[in-house]
């Protein structure tokens, strides 16, 4: 049921807002260049990698030695407009459709971290991850790793349709009021260092 309800609403959301992801995609070709889609490799289900797709936010400035600048530094006016309309989400859709993601679920985060993981907060790749989930409702990036996790996991250990459906309808009013988009001190999270220096053995052959 869980896998019906992801396409038939990311189907429908791609037809609804097919003129906005249009304009999107036009905009941010002028504004910042090509691509026009970020691409990165993310753990899904169970760890295994896939593609996440996401509308380009920042722009390839680098220093005089051919590094990339800091976040803060490469991400406009424009791109932060988007992500707090939350516009640069859009291609996910794809990743729903390909079955990488759901629409609900602890949302994928960098490859790197899944050797910093304890095994409980492993537990959040049990599940596909989302395109938004309980964490996103309940702090999104204003909280810390830690109180994140432990929203993934009670997520993962208290699932339903009626809990999905109540988290698609606040994270409605979320995108409304821009709520929870940044750290107080960081343009989204500072990177998770791990709990515990504690290797996840579930993940390591993958």
């Amino acid at each position: 049921m869980k896998r019906l309800f992801d396409l038939l609403l990311s189907i429908l959301g791609l037809i609804l807002f097919l003129p906005i992801i249009s304009l999107t995609a036009l905009l941010i070709r002028m504004k910042l260049g090509t691509p026009i889609i970020f691409k990165q490799q993310r753990p899904g289900l169970k760890g295994k990698p896939f593609i996440l797709y996401k509308f380009r936010t920042m722009t390839d400035e680098r220093d005089q030695n051919g590094e990339l600048l800091p976040d803060h530094l490469r991400l406009t006016s424009f791109g932060k407009l988007l992500r707090k309309l939350s516009l640069d989400e859009f291609p996910q859709l794809f990743n729903v459709l390909k079955g990488d993601m759901s629409l609900i679920g602890p949302r994928p985060l960098l490859t790197e971290y899944l050797l910093l993981y304890t095994e409980e907060e492993a537990k959040r790749h049990n599940v596909r991850p989302g395109i938004t989930g309980w964490a996103q409702i309940n702090g999104r990036n204003a909280i810390t790793w830690e109180e994140k996790f432990k929203l993934d996991v009670w997520y993962v250990e208290n699932q339903s349709f009626i809990l999905d459906i109540k988290i698609l309808l606040l994270t409605i009013k979320k995108v409304i009021t821009s709520d929870g988009i940044s750290n107080h001190n960081h343009v989204t999270m500072p990177d998770f260092e791990g709990t515990t220096p504690k290797n996840n053995q579930n993940y390591t052959s993958m």
